[in-house]
């Protein structure tokens, strides 16, 4: 089994969504570590009076990781919660003034705070419930060695460090809450997509079901007739007839088996004339006495009844989106065909005036994912978009004969 390779931390706030954000713990620490360094060094050997090299190496170990608590500052707190307790133990060797804070200097709770800011931020509840009674745990024990009696502010370390878990932590939680919440409405959304995509297609299957049907059942009276329809019908020609009349009709009750499947409660029709290029004209109709004036090119061609249904439920939906978006916009409906397909044309100006509120809010793109399936159904093309003066053009272009899928 090969070793899985562990993925490099990410920095603090590396997802945040402006560059600024995601730059500021950056900023922050280095910002600390330039002014905290100099200060420590200064404070521990001139103002407590610790050797040099003891004061700068405690001032490299307490302000140098948190540059590292950028990317891991549960590392950095180790060396920094060390080097703290080290630096206070070291204070016990030096006589310094009574003014002067211990066991911790400022400029070390400074530092200790930033970092558990940090750790708030990155790390779980668990580890903060670690850290911070450790913090706790030092500062007191750290009190009651206090030379001369002084008072220390170990109690002042563990208020302010642990202030600094909790909001680094509400922090945290706040991000990982919204960031789901992003999440899940982004899957409801893909979710509620992909359900009105299946029940379009559910719906051209109903469709599709009621016009291969009608066929069908044309095939089986043809069938069963031929032998009364044609006069001295050979035995095997009238056997192959009965043949016919028998697939067909088996092929009629598997297919409205599958319309049992296909078909909600609420449908209650049965096999009935589906619409084609001669209904488009209603629809024409009915959008006029909205209010919308509508311009309309009809076209008298035999076309196939999926490829004449898929354009009434083009223009249908079209239509319906001129009624819901730009209400009374001039609108042009025009059908032409060249022999090899049918073009299908829905162009619309902008609304004369602005709704004062939209008949439907939000814009779900539910319809045209409805028209897209329709158009690949047939193995045609479809542009859509608004239009750079203002409204909205659909253009579909429908092959009157099958192409070859490959």
């Amino acid at each position: 089994m090969t070793p899985v390779e562990e993925k490099p931390p990410r920095a603090l706030l590396a997802e945040a969504p402006r560059p600024w954000v995601r730059l500021l713990p950056r900023a922050v620490a280095f910002v600390l570590f330039l002014a905290l360094l100099p200060t420590t060094i200064q404070v521990l050997g001139v103002d407590y009076g610790l050797d040099g090299g003891i004061a700068s190496g405690l001032a490299v170990a307490q302000t140098a990781p948190l540059l590292l608590a950028v990317v891991r500052p549960l590392r950095a707190w180790y060396v920094v919660f060390a080097a703290d307790v080290a630096g206070a133990l070291a204070l016990l060797s030096v006589d310094f003034e009574a003014r002067l804070s211990w066991p911790f200097p400022p400029m070390e709770i400074v530092g200790y705070v930033g970092l558990c800011l940090a750790l708030g931020l990155r790390e779980s509840r668990r580890t903060l419930l670690m850290v911070w009674p450790a913090t706790a745990g030092a500062g007191v024990g750290l009190e009651f060695a206090a030379p001369d009696g002084r008072s220390g502010n170990g109690t002042l370390l563990t208020i302010l460090s642990g202030a600094a878990l909790v909001l680094g932590g509400a922090l945290r939680e706040r991000y990982v809450a919204q960031r789901r919440l992003a999440e899940q409405e982004s899957i409801s959304e893909a979710e509620r997509g992909r359900r009105r995509l299946l029940e379009e297609r559910a719906r051209i299957a109903r469709e599709l079901h009621d016009v291969v049907a009608h066929h069908m059942s044309v095939i089986t009276v043809q069938a069963d007739t031929a032998a009364y329809r044609i006069n001295g019908l050979p035995p095997a020609e009238r056997e192959e007839f009965t043949s016919i009349a028998a697939t067909a009709r088996e092929s009629l009750g598997e297919m409205r088996r599958l319309l049992g499947v296909l078909r909600n409660e609420e449908t209650h029709g049965e096999l009935a004339p589906q619409p084609g290029l001669t209904r488009i004209g209603q629809l024409v109709d009915a959008t006029a006495r909205a209010g919308g004036p509508v311009e309309f090119t009809p076209c008298d061609a035999d076309v196939p009844e999926a490829v004449g249904l898929s354009a009434y439920r083009i223009v249908q939906e079209a239509l319906a989106n001129v009624v819901r978006h730009a209400p009374g916009a001039l609108t042009r409906v025009a059908l032409s065909e060249d022999g090899e397909q049918l073009t299908v044309l829905v162009v619309n100006g902008p609304p004369p005036e602005p709704p004062a509120a939209p008949l439907e809010k939000g814009h779900t793109g539910h319809g045209l994912v409805g028209m897209r399936e329709r158009v690949r159904l047939v193995g045609g093309t479809l542009d859509a978009g608004p239009l750079p003066e203002g409204g909205f053009r659909v253009a579909a272009r429908l092959p009157l004969t099958e192409r070859d899928s490959t």
